[in-house]
């Protein structure tokens, strides 16, 4: 089992008529967000704890914004292994309260995803105890890759572009090792960020590792203060074209979203959505970045497991929109 099928399940490919007359091309949506837990991260996290079990973990602890803690849960749950989460205290308590449903334990410790990591890193010294990094670590992308495999099995041919979210850069480290497993390394990748949490961007553009002073953007499951060692290396390996969005952009797209695909998402989701969105496909193909004959489009709906209307709501309100 090269994967860990068996905890995540096959998603769906479903084309986007919405999506397609704004993006001027077919777009086809990968829908992550129907997994068991919310979210693709089931995909590789379920991956490497099912390995760390067949070694002898006793204890599985994971830091994170929500998303990645879900899926620890879920596979804890099914290995009949304990485990402890720790979030930020940026962290809404509506997802605090389902972790805890899912009878794990939950310590809120930091500000920020980082300041968490630590406390994950420190406990994890606990004979027995294994961190489950949300990100960053090759069991993970490996996981992860099964979503591209699907995907040359479900589509009658290699997409235009692929259209993804950027947090620690976990799902685009797995999306490029599917890509270099079906041979499409020539298909680019747009990764989209959102401006406050860009510390990919920011990397690309320094030409190294950037650690960015804090995480101001609404988006907080992006919020890696740090993007991940092996994203900064695929961006050399495949086309990566590197774009940001704006906070409202990734809002609006989610609302937008709701609307025309009767799907809530996170904003993290929301902003590869707002590329597809705001006309940046048509953009990025008069700058000569994509093909002027894109024929269709991917894009990654990674989901979200602590998305509520009742979340929406109180963003549309910290953002001043209407």
């Amino acid at each position: 089992d090269r994967d860990g099928r068996g905890f995540h399940i096959l998603t769906p490919v479903l084309e986007s008529t919405a999506l397609s007359k704004a993006a001027g091309t077919t777009v086809y949506m990968k829908l992550e967000n129907v997994q068991p837990t919310g979210s693709f991260k089931i995909r590789g996290i379920s991956y490497f704890c099912q390995e760390a079990a067949k070694k002898g973990c006793k204890h599985f602890v994971c830091s994170t914004g929500g998303n990645a803690g879900f899926a620890t849960a879920y596979a804890a749950k099914k290995l009949g292994i304990p485990a402890t989460i720790i979030v930020p205290t940026n962290t809404p308590q509506a997802t605090v309260q389902k972790l805890e449903e899912q009878g794990t334990e939950v310590e809120v410790f930091g500000k920020v995803w980082d300041d968490a990591y630590v406390k994950a890193l420190a406990l994890a010294e606990t004979e027995g105890w294994v961190n489950v990094h949300p990100f960053d670590h090759p069991l993970i992308w490996q996981g992860h890759a099964s979503m591209v495999r699907e995907l040359k099995d479900l589509l009658d041919h290699k997409p235009g572009a692929i259209v993804l979210a950027v947090g620690g850069g976990g799902l685009l480290a797995g999306v490029v090792a599917g890509l270099q497993d079906v041979g499409w390394q020539d298909v680019p990748i747009i990764a989209v960020e959102t401006k406050g949490a860009d510390s990919f961007n920011a990397a690309l553009r320094a030409g190294r590792l950037v650690t960015l002073p804090e995480i101001t953007s609404v988006a907080k499951c992006l919020g890696a203060k740090t993007v991940s060692a092996r994203a900064l290396e695929c961006a050399s390996e495949c086309q990566v074209i590197s774009q940001l969005v704006e906070d409202v952009e990734a809002v609006q797209a989610v609302e937008l979203f709701l609307d025309d695909e009767r799907l809530l998402v996170q904003p993290a989701c929301g902003a590869p959505l707002a590329l597809l969105y705001t006309g940046r496909v048509q953009q990025l193909q008069r700058e000569g970045l994509l093909s002027s004959d894109l024929d269709s489009i991917v894009v990654i709906v990674c989901g979200g497991s602590s998305i509520q209307m009742a979340g929406l709501q109180a963003l549309k309100i910290q953002l001043g929109m209407k």
